[in-house]
């Protein structure tokens, strides 16, 4: 072993480590492990940033762009519309269509987009069918990545693989080449959920209103500080008020006028009303206090409709994710004050401010009504329950819909390199307005981005180092005697185990180099080993965190982390005995 390969190799233990920990974010992460390998000499720093011009890296970035010139022009929710009205006269209907509209979708545009489009429709078709939301946000997950397996395009992980593979001499994936095989996975799954998947399910139950499922209490107290009042003369933020009774949310109005200062900065005064909302001991506690006055009324009886409840998901990549809401200024920043936290299948209702936030972790807050357009431009949140459907460019689906027509024709009859396609894609959502450009700019999920482009020069270093041939070796010389077979069953399962663990991305980027290696030692074509790398890289079902579509769903469908693996450890051995058995007629050695 060389130095370069063993510096290589602990920079990939090192990162697995970190990725699986989740101690930084996974893009942090990444681009440590490309400044060290550039700094240890391994790579060059022109070798370090290619990364970023990887056509897979480009594509990517691009097909992010598509993703929401079909969502700006309400294609999807078009078709949502249509599986509510369809779907809500029987709960089985409604679940096959469901999954057979979400991997339809998810195999020409981005999988997470699918699913963080469909979760309004989703909700309300479970409100209409009086069952768990749980029963059908774990299917629409799950579907979604079936169906990100039929094309080239369905899910960034194969474009990576085809990209790493089509630099190291291989031939280039076709449009459609997955689909045979993406299309049994998709089948297959969909069946082991419409039979046994469903019924290991949290048993059905009619959701709560938002108030009872986050328990937020029923009183909105109105306190008039008196001169005498502790709390007059403190900054909010650290008032007594706040402080002993863990009030969460507090507006303020001085001379019959709210003020927007930041609680940080807002000094208290004698006379002022400080609007609160709070359950029944905090009210009986506010009773106890002297120098305020207090006037309260049941939250029903309030009549006014400037303000609204909003749930909403803290979206994957999402800068709130690894931070706590006084971290992030998110009172402040946005103007809202969180009322609860459903944290990992747990409702947080106080000290709310200092806890860690997650992506997933679903958010209640009020808002005033009229700034719910721009919450929604804002990709920090994924909205579950809006008070109306964002406004859409109908008059524009025909063109969004025709140019992704137009990028999966081209590229899968040869016309133009998918890069290329994609790219010119792009440029017509803008130019025929299904986006803004500012719209275009903001579609793209950077994190992602600076997630490949860190992980490109590690799969580098380790293709140049001699790392990738090292490993594939010694995998040969473990299982190798039982044939080709075994190594690629071997590699199957690698992959989803590390992708359980890590991005689905690292995990394609990590073994691609090596499942190369492997097939030349054995003296066999590559093929079946990149493609057994793809597929497992997106069968990612035993955890809510390994990849985003699980994520998102996680919080709002009240699962539980044992939910996943109860209901994805036995898909996933479907699809490695079937991986094992197929593949390999799809694509011989």
């Amino acid at each position: 072993m060389t130095i370069e390969i063993a510096i290589v190799l602990t920079f990939v233990m090192a990162a697995v480590i970190l990725f699986a920990t989740e101690k930084l974010s996974m893009d942090l992460v990444s681009m440590m492990v490309m400044a060290g390998l550039i700094l240890s000499g391994v790579i060059t720093p022109e070798e370090g940033v290619s990364g970023f011009s990887h056509p897979a890296t480009v594509t990517v970035g691009a097909m992010f762009i598509l993703s929401a010139g079909l969502y700006r022009t309400g294609a999807v929710n078009f078709i949502g519309a249509r599986l509510v009205s369809i779907g809500k006269r029987n709960f089985w209907l409604a679940l096959v269509l469901l999954m057979v509209t979400t991997s339809t979708f998810s195999a020409f545009i981005n999988d997470t987009a699918v699913v963080a489009i469909l979760l309004p429709v989703v909700l309300g078709l479970a409100q209409e069918l009086n069952v768990s939301p749980g029963k059908l946000l774990m299917p629409l997950s799950f579907s979604a990545l079936f169906g990100g397996t039929c094309t080239l395009i369905g899910t960034s992980t194969n474009i990576l693989v085809s990209s790493l593979a089509e630099k190291q001499g291989q031939p280039a994936f076709g449009m459609f080449e997955f689909t045979p095989f993406g299309i049994v996975i998709a089948l297959a799954g969909t069946l082991y959920m419409l039979i046994i998947g469903v019924r290991l399910l949290p048993a059905p139950e009619g959701e709560e209103d938002l108030r009872k499922t986050f328990g937020i209490g029923d009183y909105l107290i109105e306190i008039v500080l008196e001169s005498e009042a502790a709390s007059v003369g403190t900054v909010l933020a650290d008032s007594p008020l706040l402080r002993d009774l863990s009030i969460r949310r507090v507006d303020v109005y001085r001379d019959g006028k709210r003020i927007e200062e930041s609680p940080e900065r807002l000094v208290l005064r004698e006379g002022d009303h400080l609007k609160v909302r709070c359950d029944l001991d905090n009210f009986r506690r506010l009773q106890e206090r002297r120098g305020i006055t207090l006037r309260h009324e049941k939250e029903e009886e309030e009549k006014g409709e400037e303000e609204v409840l909003v749930e909403a998901v803290i979206a994957p990549n999402s800068t709130l994710d690894g931070r706590s809401l006084r971290q992030a200024r998110f009172r402040s920043r946005y103007g809202l004050t969180a009322l609860a936290v459903r944290h990992r299948g747990l409702v947080m209702r106080e000290h709310l401010q200092e806890m860690l936030l997650r992506a997933g972790d679903v958010l209640l807050f009020q808002m005033e009504r009229h700034h719910m357009d721009q919450l929604r431009e804002d990709r920090t949140f994924v909205i579950v329950s809006e008070v109306e459907y964002p406004t859409f460019r109908k008059r524009r689906m025909i063109s969004a819909i025709a140019i992704i027509a137009f990028v999966v024709g081209s590229a899968s009859l040869g016309l133009l390199p998918i890069l290329v396609s994609a790219i010119i894609g792009c440029f017509l959502m803008v130019l025929s307005r299904c986006l803004t450009l500012d719209e275009a700019y903001g579609a793209v999920q950077w994190k992602v981005i600076f997630l490949l482009g860190g992980v490109l020069a590690l799969s580098k270093a380790m293709e140049k180092s001699g790392a990738a041939l090292l490993l594939a070796d010694t995998l040969v010389d473990t299982i190798g005697n039982w044939g080709p077979r075994a190594s690629l069953s071997a590699f199957y399962f690698m992959t989803f185990v590390m992708t359980e663990l890590m991005s689905n991305n690292a995990t394609a980027a990590l073994l691609t180099p090596i499942a190369i290696a492997t097939a030349h030692s054995l003296g066999v074509d590559a093929r079946p080993f990149l493609m057994a790398v793809t597929y497992a890289a997106s069968a990612s079902f035993m955890t809510p965190v390994g990849y985003q579509t699980n994520t998102l769903v996680y919080g709002l469908g009240h699962y539980r982390y044992a939910d996943f693996l109860r209901v994805g450890t036995p898909l996933n051995i479907i699809f490695w005995v079937l991986a094992t058995i197929l593949i390999p007629l799809f694509w011989p050695f």
